[in-house]
């Protein structure tokens, strides 16, 4: 099934799971089971939950900054009904056809705003989140403006105190870009950890790193307890050992996320 009229093509592919696959010009953005909001097919949006179930239990209040299949919000409808949460997506017609295909729950709070992160950024209160959730990406990159100091300033002043960023990033097995991402985040977010797939962790090729970032200390050994219950073998690590020496990014300096080796296979923006 196709949506249009649009500068591109959204299709909704069933599998054998019982979930749909979103597609944007052929490539997948998100995977959603409606019967299962749990079912967290993508390795770093299984990562991205375990940061949520950290929080206290309970509603929450979630800022997504990226929205496609709308995943990360289902999810957190699902385990904390009655959160508000507000998602910032700039692709109109996507969100269009993923209402269309895919439904929100009834009675859900979630609020969908036509705007790319780092315009909506400026618009969004102070200590107004519980959580922010970054996973956007521009042609298989992580927008400079996004990883920018100014952008990762705007992340800290919405959280509410104690509040968790959750940035999903990616890199090279060199990891030189994300270092540079650590040493910006850490300046705003004293605690920071980053997970990864196993093989990821090690080097051994390109993907993605989630960071857990927070005013408040995260315990990694806690993190650590958590990872067995993900279907690929993840690893955690404190987000201070993989910056090592690396410089901050400054907003003259700041560059987008290496382009991954097949565009095809990750999240546009």
């Amino acid at each position: 099934m196709s949506a249009g009229p649009s500068d591109h093509t959204f299709d909704f592919a069933p599998d054998d799971r019982g979930g749909v696959t979103v597609l944007r010009d052929g490539h997948p953005q998100s995977h959603v089971d409606l019967a299962d909001p749990e079912l967290l097919v993508f390795e770093y949006v299984a990562q991205l939950a375990i940061g949520i179930d950290l929080l206290a239990p309970g509603p929450i209040s979630a800022t997504h900054i990226g929205g496609a299949g709308l995943t990360l919000a289902r999810y957190i409808q699902h385990t904390r009904p009655g959160s508000t949460q507000i998602v910032l997506e700039p692709d109109v017609a996507l969100t269009d056809a993923v209402r269309r295909e895919l439904p929100l729950p009834r009675g859900h709070r979630i609020r969908i705003r036509p705007q790319d992160g780092a315009t909506g950024l400026s618009t969004l209160h102070d200590d107004a989140a519980d959580t922010l959730v970054l996973d956007a990406y521009d042609a298989g990159r992580v927008p400079a403006d996004l990883l920018s100091p100014t952008a990762i300033a705007h992340y800290a002043r919405v959280l509410k105190p104690g509040g968790l960023a959750l940035l999903n990033l990616a890199d090279e097995p060199d990891r030189r870009h994300l270092a540079r991402a650590l040493a910006t985040i850490l300046v705003a977010f004293p605690h920071a950890v980053v997970l990864a797939t196993a093989e990821v962790m090690k080097g051994r090729r390109f993907g993605n790193y989630v960071v857990f970032a927070s005013g408040s200390p995260i315990e990694l050994d806690e993190v650590r307890r958590r990872l067995p219950r993900l279907a690929a073998p993840t690893a955690a690590r404190s987000a201070a050992a993989l910056r090592g020496t690396a410089k901050p990014f400054t907003d003259a300096d700041v560059q987008p996320s290496p382009a991954p080796p097949d565009p095809g296979t990750w999240r546009v923006r």
